[in-house]
């Protein structure tokens, strides 16, 4: 029996890679959660070293998937110990664990750890973080690569997928803003039309972690950094217009060709898959497909203020 366990299996990747794993029925799969506990979930707080090495020691895993971090550039600029805690200290003591079983340990990183001047990047491409979030990202790599015996990091750009609520994604999170400028005399929306993102759906990601996985249950492991990405650019405005004909919503939408956000971020920070596409891993669901399935599987219009 192989044995995995999903740190962080309650958020928004967490949720696809409990759901695509669901699906080996030879694999045991152990989830923590921290915000969102459930019955099915061990609760776990990451930042909480001796509870990780507990975790560790009674799971004895084969594999180990840290989805657990926080993601959020604004929250990270204004708490930049929160940062560290949960994005450098947390995978430390999370590899420190599974390297004294054994245990291959897969990170999850982010395209922030670069400025956005030269894409596209390469998984060898020097990191030169903007903001506290991609330099929190970027040292948990090293901590990663420091620690584990057997690791590798996965980096990804925009996530979007099935969610819990409209803030769970940046994508998603434009949902509201978009409702409210179709209504009757309201207000245009401004929508960021400067910075350049690759919207990347979950089950997707969940899909390739599944097939490094699987490489490694057979003696292939990867290790290192590896990239993945979707090949679709837009900005902000871009994708709310996206939204709001998925939604069949008449809104008033504005671009915005400067940056506006308090936080500073990379301009375009195209990711390079090649190192992952040459193995035969991943797919990409068109964002048209894939968006509208994450809105009807969400209610609609009911959740548009309560999220």
């Amino acid at each position: 029996m192989f044995k995995v366990a999903v740190i962080g299996g309650s958020g928004l990747l967490g949720r696809a890679l409990n759901d695509e794993f669901a699906r080996q029925t030879d694999w045991q799969i152990v989830s923590t959660a921290f915000s969102r506990p459930s019955p099915h979930m061990v609760a776990l707080d990451v930042r909480d070293r001796l509870a990780v090495e507990r975790f560790i020691d009674d799971v004895t895993p084969d594999a180990v998937v840290i989805a657990a971090a926080e993601r959020r550039p604004d929250v990270c600029e204004r708490d930049p110990a929160l940062a560290r805690a949960l994005n450098v200290d947390a995978v430390r003591t999370i590899a420190g664990a599974a390297n004294r079983h054994g245990a291959w340990t897969l990170s999850i990183s982010t395209d922030y750890v670069f400025d956005g001047t030269h894409p596209p990047y390469r998984h060898d491409s020097p990191p030169a973080p903007l903001n506290a979030y991609g330099q929190s990202k970027f040292e948990g790599e090293r901590a990663l690569s420091e620690t584990a015996g057997r690791g590798c990091v996965l980096r990804l750009p925009l996530l979007y997928g099935p969610i819990v609520s409209w803030s769970e994604s940046a994508v998603t999170s434009l949902v509201p803003a978009i409702a409210a400028s179709a209504a009757p005399a309201a207000q245009a929306a401004k929508m960021d039309a400067w910075a350049i993102r690759y919207p990347t759906f979950t089950p997707d990601v969940a899909l390739v972690i599944r097939q490094m996985l699987e490489r490694h249950a057979r003696g292939e492991t990867i290790s290192g950094i590896v990239q993945w990405s979707g090949d679709e650019p837009m900005n902000k405005y871009e994708i709310a217009v996206r939204l709001a004909k998925a939604l069949q919503l008449d809104a008033h939408l504005t671009p915005q060709r400067t940056p506006i956000d308090a936080t500073p971020r990379p301009h375009d920070c195209h990711l390079a898959s090649s190192r992952l596409e040459a193995l035969g891993i991943g797919r990409r669901t068109p964002f048209e497909m894939a968006i509208r399935q994450v809105l009807a599987a969400f209610p609609w219009p009911e959740q548009t203020t309560s999220a």
